[in-house]
């Protein structure tokens, strides 16, 4: 039965490319849209730090439904704001036929100031993402939770994989968005730390050095949230359809809630090898479900089927406890049977459509 008081709430920000309605290419746009989204939006839609982009954050969920209802509210208004002023919103973890070079910083300070210290990483940072947050309001279990989450962080990456094209070429990436961002040096899946104290620390490390400006640029697939009293999963390109969006919500917030137990019972963390947890990542984002994932324990290939299911019998008790099993397998092997974004993205290029049917099948509809 669903638990209504599940403390575990859960939150979800998509991140999408403002395009022109007629040519699909990204037009830094992005601040006309924001006006006319936050009409009915308010401070749930906001900019991103190049012009082309916009984020929007759904409130506090406590149901899969909760997140569902949300989801489609935020990307139904985003979807109508755009119409207004003759753009589209598309969803997808890179554009796939428009240039850098044709791209603003959004005008805020803070965007500004990533832009001067990170120069050309920054005008290249044409990605859309999608962060889940959970809640865990104590800070050492959200860190030790945080530990036992780096196994399954490249299954959950492949599961979500949709940015296979770059500037109009494919990449040969189901996720290329993963190694453009891994440029930055505060990217990829931290090692253990065991305690709050501990992230405290090497988090004033980070800052002392002045390559970190504030605590929200830890760019961590998994980090607890600079704002909120969360752990946010931030590995996810954003996905095409709302199906994927509440599958990966329903995943990683079953992820925390079978991660608390273990640590509430005292089990030990795997120490995995930070270079194996890094090779397993890699090819979750070279292949996304469409080749061989890493399981991380043995350093050894396994079809990606086989990690996915391995993952759902890790989590079937507490998804049947919550009441949430029948939504989120069923969701999953809907994606496994249709494949990740990426695959999706390739077949309409393959079947003679190009990259311009590709942009509109990515544009966001009003329903």
């Amino acid at each position: 039965m669903q638990d209504d008081a599940d403390p575990f709430t859960v939150g979800v920000e998509e991140e999408f490319h403002v395009v022109d309605a007629h040519s699909l290419a990204l037009r830094s746009a992005a601040r006309c849209v924001l006006g006319s989204a936050r009409q009915t939006l308010g401070d749930q839609v906001q900019p991103e730090l190049l012009d082309p982009q916009i984020e929007v954050e759904t409130r506090v969920c406590h149901t899969l439904g909760e997140v569902r209802t949300e989801i489609s509210r935020l990307r139904r208004g985003l979807v109508d704001a755009a119409q207004v002023e003759g753009q589209s919103i598309l969803a997808s973890g890179t554009h796939p036929f428009s240039t850098w070079q044709d791209q603003g910083v959004t005008p805020k300070p803070r965007y500004e100031q990533l832009a001067d210290d990170f120069r050309q990483l920054a005008r290249e940072q044409l990605l859309c993402a999608c962060h889940v947050h959970v809640g865990v309001p104590d800070g050492d279990e959200a860190v030790q939770i945080m530990d036992r989450t780096r196994p399954w962080l490249g299954v959950l990456l492949a599961l979500c994989a949709n940015s296979p094209y770059w500037e109009g070429d494919d990449t040969g990436y189901a996720s290329f968005r993963i190694p453009v961002f891994d440029r930055w040096p505060t990217t990829g899946t931290p090692l253990p730390l065991g305690s709050r104290a501990a992230f405290d620390a090497l988090l004033a490390d980070l800052l002392a050095t002045g390559v970190l400006r504030d605590a929200g640029a830890l760019y961590w697939d998994v980090r607890p949230s600079a704002r909120y009293p969360t752990l946010e999963f931030r590995m996810a390109d954003v996905s095409a359809t709302v199906d994927e969006a509440v599958m990966l919500a329903g995943l990683v917030r079953s992820l925390v809630r079978t991660c608390h137990g273990q640590v509430r019972r005292g089990e030990p963390v795997d120490h995995l090898r930070h270079e194996v947890v890094r090779a397993a990542r890699w090819r979750a984002a070279r292949h996304g479900l469409e080749g061989p994932l890493v399981d991380v324990a043995l350093a050894r290939p396994v079809p990606a089927a086989d990690l996915v299911q391995r993952l759902l019998c890790l989590l079937r008790d507490d998804l049947e406890e919550h009441g949430e099993w029948d939504e989120v397998s069923a969701l999953v092997r809907q994606q496994l049977d249709q494949g990740s974004g990426a695959r999706r993205q390739r077949q309409i290029v393959e079947r003679g459509g190009g990259l311009g049917a590709l942009a509109r099948h990515l544009v966001l509809t009003p329903r």
